[in-house]
């Protein structure tokens, strides 16, 4: 049996990771909603990719950032995200690869 400090100690809150974190991504990449404290007044939803099988969560701005991109040149093939700030403050560029 362990003790309350040791569970404490050893807690890691859950968290979802953010498009943000990789290199790079491919405009082909399966999107999803991911739904929490469904049927509550707390619900909400996010769009997330699966990369080697975890989960990275897409802003949605990061989608007319890419929709304008996509606009002016159809066959992009890949993109990265560049995050600056936090919080409400936070800004996401979407940033087209060759």
């Amino acid at each position: 049996m362990t003790s309350i400090g040791q569970e404490a100690s050893e807690y890691e809150p859950a968290t979802t990771a953010n498009i943000a974190e990789l290199e790079k991504v491919s405009t082909a990449s399966p999107i999803e909603t991911k739904i929490f404290k469904e049927g509550t007044e707390d619900e909400f939803k996010i769009k997330v990719i699966n990369v080697d099988g975890k989960d990275y969560r897409v802003p949605f701005v990061v989608f007319s950032n890419l929709k304008a991109i996509l606009e002016e040149k159809q066959d992009l093939k890949f993109f990265k995200v560049k995050k600056d700030g936090t919080g409400m403050q936070t800004r996401y560029t979407v940033i087209p690869l060759a």
